[in-house]
């Protein structure tokens, strides 16, 4: 089919028994059979097999082809080591030179926001530097036991290994197998350095940065989590490029979210937790003009969904349970609004409701029934339990009535609007393999992660329960 020379051709050689073979192929469609323009062994001393590559070029018209299941190269800051003293104080006084710049005079609220941002990370980057996640320059992931000693072995045995294909002597034989063992050798010893390293380091992690250290340690135990290459579409077509992939998790959760029948912005809590006293001064104020104003950025308002795998085909949708991530100086501010929000409702909500309240839980729920089966057993008296399991009962929470809700337990003006303002315009968008889709609205429920949530969900609860009652005794367990 293509002119070549035999070396070129036989795919497989036992040295050993003289015997050379073609027994591996390119297979291609038959409507893609024109395109192809050559096809050769390519022999090289990479692998430790009596195999050879067999490479094959095709010309392609059009837009390059999706690499599906490759993650997208990311750079973030190295947020890892703000835990140490010393780059905490250099993060603290990038700060204050920043927060000693901006105006007196307070804006609207997406410019301060943009500009309180862009100056953490900022902050960050030039204190610790940046973190390449994904594939490195080249496509090909870093290996850090690859030196300089290491790359003059292997080139020394390629080398030999052209020379013993072109001469073919017992010479030529004799001094591959020793560059190939010289080879052998230098890479097994750049690997025990790289491990000896690693282990100081992991030492000094655990003193100096000891969440670094565990993070370190359930990634070894852990392994990597595949990523998500593929997943099948509502009719069952497997979808294998990012397009495709990205825009079938925004219709699930888009779905999911919106039923008919390190937050987006990046900063991370390590950030928040060495703002120093500058630092909180400007949240401070990013937060009384989110007060004052009513109106919060647009990025607390979105959150990025994670599909994390729960059971089953890992290509339908369904198998997978998504957490939402939100921005941590919006959790902030929706934390501040619960705690105005909580001392309002607390002497409102019944006792029997222990879900989500302090000082009781589900395990007091509990006891309680077992008391009454125990007092009913004792004096022969009927009991009718009822449980209710609600399905994505967050999801499924009607914000205009749990608006009305809120004011008829006394969550009235300021405060009100301060919550409704979180929920005006929320959406989210699905994060896969490094990449983001298009966002969607969220109309309905509430949000997963909010600090608010948890007590929104008690009072709309607390008023079914109320509503529902028709005698005896109604408990929630959560």
């Amino acid at each position: 089919m293509f002119e070549h020379k035999d070396a070129h051709k036989f795919t497989r050689y036992q040295s050993t028994l003289g015997r050379r073979s073609m027994i591996d192929f390119v297979i291609v469609s038959s409507d893609l059979r024109p395109y192809v323009l050559d096809t050769r062994v390519k022999r090289g001393a990479g692998l430790s097999t009596d195999h050879h590559l067999v490479v094959s070029w095709v010309e392609w018209r059009g837009k390059p082809l999706d690499r599906p299941g490759k993650p997208k190269r990311v750079v973030r800051v190295n947020w890892e080591r703000l835990e140490e003293a010393q780059v905490q104080e250099a993060f603290k006084s990038h700060l204050r030179r920043t927060f000693s710049g901006i105006p007196v005079e307070v804006g609207d609220i997406e410019p301060e926001c943009s500009v309180f941002k862009a100056s953490i990370a900022e902050a960050a980057a030039g204190s610790r530097g940046l973190k390449v996640l994904g594939s490195s320059r080249g496509g090909n992931p870093r290996t850090s036991w690859w030196t300089p000693v290491v790359r003059e072995a292997v080139r020394l045995k390629k080398e030999a290994f052209r020379d013993m294909l072109s001469r073919g002597t017992p010479e030529a034989v004799a001094r591959y197998r020793q560059v190939r063992r010289a080879a052998a050798s230098a890479v097994a010893e750049a690997k025990q350095r790289v491990w000896e390293k690693f282990g100081e380091d992991m030492e000094k992690d655990f003193r100096a940065a000891p969440k670094l250290f565990w993070k370190t340690v359930r990634h070894l135990r852990r392994g990597k989590q595949g990523t998500i290459q593929a997943v099948s579409s509502k009719d069952g077509t497997l979808l294998t490029s990012t397009d495709g992939v990205l825009g079938r998790w925004k219709e699930h959760f888009e779905e999911l979210l919106n039923p008919t029948t390190p937050g987006v912005d990046e900063i991370r809590p390590e950030m928040l937790k060495a703002l120093g006293l500058e630092g909180l001064s400007w949240l401070t104020r990013l937060i009384n003009v989110a007060w004052k104003s009513e109106t919060v950025p647009k990025e607390w308002q979105t959150g990025v969904v994670v599909p994390l795998f729960k059971k089953g085909d890992q290509r339908v949708c369904a198998n997978y349970r998504g957490i939402t991530l939100l921005s941590l100086p919006g959790k902030v501010y929706s934390k501040v609004l619960e705690r105005r929000v909580r001392p309002i409702v607390e002497p409102q909500i019944e006792e029997e409701q222990c879900g989500f309240r302090p000082g009781r839980g589900t395990t007091d729920q509990l006891f309680t029934l077992a008391k009454i089966l125990e007092g009913a057993w004792e004096y022969a008296y009927p009991v009718y339990m009822c449980l209710v399991d609600l399905e994505k009962a967050y999801d499924r929470v009607p914000r205009e009535l749990l608006w009305e809700v809120l004011r008829e337990y006394g969550v009235r003006g300021p405060l009100l609007r301060a919550i409704q303002s979180l929920y005006s315009q929320s959406e989210s968008c699905v994060r896969v393999l490094g990449s983001k889709s298009d966002p969607f609205p969220v109309r309905v429920g509430l949000r997963q992660g909010c600090a608010l949530s948890p007590i929104l969900f008690v009072i709309y609860m607390d008023r079914i329960s109320r509503h529902s009652r028709g005698g005896g005794v109604c408990s929630s367990v959560d």
